[in-house]
């Protein structure tokens, strides 16, 4: 049967070649449209991560309701200590300590008087450490556009962007002036050795790198870190373990409702980023669900004219003694021969298309120069196993539904009545 089929949907190419097209084209816009979203979904959760939250973060009370201030007076204490406890306890993650400042990058000139000024917002991490995990995880070696990477304390990398700005050279010297965790003044000079660029314009607008224990000397913040992020040892974000450990840490401190006690909270419970993932998760299935709907109605106006065309067809086969119901079902093989095809093909396209946004990427920064969440500037697609299945199923049952309800005007009619408006 299904060999008939097909010589007949060949032969008479007017009614497969429409509903064929339209599967095509809706379903590869749906595998295209899927993988871009799960590519967002990825770049917002890896750059908050590597750049902000870590997969877990660990903070005191008090820093995590006023995280945006970035309040190293209320920064954890022990900070080393606890970070060997936790490598113990929880040693599927890697461990970081860092601090964020902001302050006023002041560059002198020959004289010492002031060249060019800019507030800055810094980040101590743990560059000179052999092998150094944030070097790996910030990407460094991959960022840096000029000069090179701190070899030595007293040495810093700004964004590029800032570089060229204050019109700096590699070897100059800048002063970094700033708050104490205890609210003094703070000033210290650090030679600028080399640029980066994150590719986050929050970060390029204006960021400064320097070694953790530099930081830690100059804010006097010995042993003190404003947070400690953990890296699952995967690299890739899993809600379920994150959440595990985050439990885990927090019923192993207890709530004794110290502001200073630390607290351990996952990537999600950050900074709006369940709202984020909330809504790529939505968007997918609404995607998904209006493609479903729209193919459904588009093919079912494609199935009814078709079905109106082939009167005479279904006349001779009613006159020949086949059985309505086995009509009916032969539509219903036709439009799964269609689907399928369609799908396939549909899929095809989807997939690569998909692939080469997620290699060349979209540039976004244009429209970034405002914002302050941790987004990459260039947006990439995500292909993945389900980047195969998600435009061929719905694309099969759209072509199906479609053409089952178009086919049940005419399954519904009395035969008797059928053969008389087809004799008509």
């Amino acid at each position: 049967m299904i060999r008939f089929l097909i010589k007949g949907l060949l032969r008479d190419r007017s009614r497969s070649l429409f509903p064929t097209l339209t599967v095509i084209a809706g379903t590869a816009l749906t595998v295209v449209m899927y993988s871009w979203i799960r590519g967002t979904e990825a770049d917002i959760i890896r750059a908050n991560a590597n750049f902000n939250t870590g997969h877990v973060r660990v903070m005191t009370r008090a820093y995590t309701a006023e995280v945006d201030r970035m309040p190293n007076d209320l920064a954890l204490l022990g900070a080393d200590e606890l970070t060997a406890e936790l490598e113990q306890r929880l040693p599927n993650f890697d461990w970081v300590s860092r601090i964020r400042f902001g302050g006023l990058l002041d560059i002198p000139d020959a004289s010492g008087e002031t060249r060019a000024q800019a507030p800055v917002t810094g980040l101590g991490v743990q560059l000179l450490d052999e092998p150094s995990i944030d070097r790996e995880i910030l990407n460094l070696d991959n960022a840096l556009v000029r000069g090179r990477l701190p070899s030595a304390p007293g040495e810093i990398v700004v964004s590029d962007e800032l570089y060229r700005r204050l019109e700096l050279e590699p070897g100059d010297t800048a002063t970094l002036i700033s708050s104490t965790m205890y609210g003094s003044m703070a000033t210290i000079n650090f030679a600028v050795v080399g640029t980066v660029e994150f590719g986050v314009t929050a970060l390029d607008r204006g960021a400064i790198l320097a070694d953790l224990e530099d930081v830690r000397l100059a804010l006097d913040m010995e042993d003190a870190a404003g947070e400690i992020l953990g890296f699952l040892t995967t690299g890739i974000y899993d809600e379920e373990l994150t959440s595990r450990a985050a439990d885990d840490f927090n019923d192993w401190i207890g709530s004794g409702g110290d502001e200073f006690e630390p607290v351990m909270g996952n990537l999600r419970q950050q900074s709006g980023l369940a709202t984020t993932l909330d809504l790529a998760g939505a968007v997918s299935l609404a995607l998904i669900t209006i493609f479903v709907v729209v193919m459904s109605i588009v093919l079912w106006n494609a199935g009814l004219i078709g079905a109106l065309r082939r009167y005479g067809e279904m006349g001779l086969r009613l006159a020949l003694g086949e059985p309505k119901g086995h009509i009916y079902r032969t539509l219903i093989l036709e439009s799964v021969t269609i689907g399928l095809v369609g799908s396939v093909i549909g899929t095809a396209i989807g997939i690569a298309c998909a692939w080469y946004l997620q290699e060349k990427g979209v540039n976004i920064e244009p429209f970034l120069k405002n914002a302050s969440m941790m987004i990459f500037n260039v947006m990439r697609a995500r292909v993945t196993t389900t980047s195969l299945f998600i435009g061929l199923v719905p694309g099969l049952l759209a072509t199906i539904l479609g053409t089952s309800i178009s086919g049940l005007g005419i399954y519904r009619r009395q035969s008797s009545q059928l053969t008389k408006e087809l004799e008509a």
